[in-house]
């Protein structure tokens, strides 16, 4: 362990003899590593994250919010009655002048939590099984917040799912060409081009009163649920950086476009990306019985429609960071934001042909 590193660890209420330390799991934002800590002879772990100032302009705002619904989480499972809840919500490791982060020496702000164990997350679904439990949580979570109190959570990242900004955002990278890459991806921006109708469905909605705003995570990738070991539930809801108000569909659309293809979000070859029509019947099924109670009508009426608009956006969103320099996702190869963007066309495509089918199901399934 570095000295940097070692003072970071010391700012927390982190307390026992350091032990080991790592760097954990695979996002593409933040730094994150796993320390394990001796506690009277118990080995305890932690998680602890350089939060990217790159991405989050305001990191004080955006751990208000993380410690806002990790607190009202934590009282409504308490209230429930619910037993395990360390390894039900995320718990905040307070730093010693009590706040919920750390600002090191080089001005980056960091975070702590007590690591979780005996639960994984998948990159991948395995089976129909994970997918409802998946989406079960993910609504589980939605419900846990819906009676925030205290005003509403910052924006983190303005115009996050904001489908008309990302779109606008597109089009002028493609118009600049600053790299001289639009050649290669010439194909690609028409696709989204040819969908641009698309990105207002939602905002109109909303604009209407039709669809509320609500607290969601913004997020939902199957990997930001820790699924037990032993049991195969899903007990924990991670990754909190875009916890912010959002529409309910944001965060079930996510899930379509992580959870129902075989593929992964970067695979290169595009035939083998599905939309599995079993695997969205198991994420309806899961989210419907969790945040069932609170959907109104015209949310569970988008649910397919928000999978193949979100699948849409992620794709913009890769093809526009390839046309800007690859400036915000991470990669590892010269064309893995565009490999990424492909897949989630390839998604879209998949989605579209088998729209109905997917409306019928939901109108089924919500009776």
């Amino acid at each position: 362990m570095n000295d940097s590193l070692a003072a970071v660890f010391e700012s927390f209420e982190v307390y026992g003899s350091y032990l080991s330390c790592r760097p954990y799991g695979s996002g593409h934002i933040n730094d994150t590593y796993v320390a394990a800590f001796s506690q009277s002879g118990t080995r305890v772990r932690y998680i602890f994250q350089r939060i990217n100032h790159h991405v989050f302009k305001n990191p004080g705002a955006l751990m208000e919010n993380i410690h806002r619904v990790t607190v009202e989480a934590r009282q409504r499972l308490e209230e429930a009655e619910i037993p395990d809840i360390s390894r039900r919500s995320l718990k905040l490791i307070a730093a010693n002048d009590g706040r919920p982060f750390v600002v090191d020496a080089e001005g980056y702000t960091w975070r702590c939590y007590l690591f979780i164990e005996g639960a994984r997350t998948y990159d991948v679904i395995e089976n129909e099984q994970q997918a409802y439990e998946v989406a079960r949580a993910f609504g589980d979570f939605q419900r846990l917040v819906a009676g925030l109190s205290g005003g509403r959570l910052h924006e983190t990242i303005p115009d996050f799912h904001n489908t008309r900004s990302r779109f606008e955002k597109l089009r002028a990278a493609a118009d600049a060409d600053k790299l001289g890459r639009l050649r290669e991806v010439r194909e690609e921006w028409e696709f989204v081009r040819r969908r641009e109708e698309l990105v207002d469905v939602l905002l109109n909605l909303q604009a209407k009163g039709t669809l509320p705003e609500r607290i969601t995570h913004n997020d939902t990738k199957l990997n930001n649920v820790m699924i037990d070991d032993t049991t195969q539930t899903g007990i924990c809801v991670v990754d909190l950086d875009t916890v912010m108000p959002g529409l309910a569909l944001y965060d079930f659309g996510d899930m379509v476009r992580t959870a129902t293809s075989p593929a992964l979000e970067d695979e290169p070859d595009v035939s083998r990306v599905r939309m599995q029509m079993p695997m969205f019947s198991a994420l309806v099924r899961g989210y419907l019985s969790s945040a069932g109670g609170f959907l109104n009508d015209a949310e569970i009426a988008h649910l397919a429609f928000s999978g193949k608009l979100i699948t849409l956006e992620i794709g913009i969103r890769f093809l526009t960071d390839y046309l800007e320099g690859d400036v915000y996702f991470k990669t590892a190869r010269p064309s893995h934001n565009v490999d990424r963007c492909r897949t989630q066309f390839a998604l879209v495509r998949s989605i579209e042909e088998q729209e109905a089918a997917m409306n019928k199901l939901v109108e089924s399934l919500a009776r």
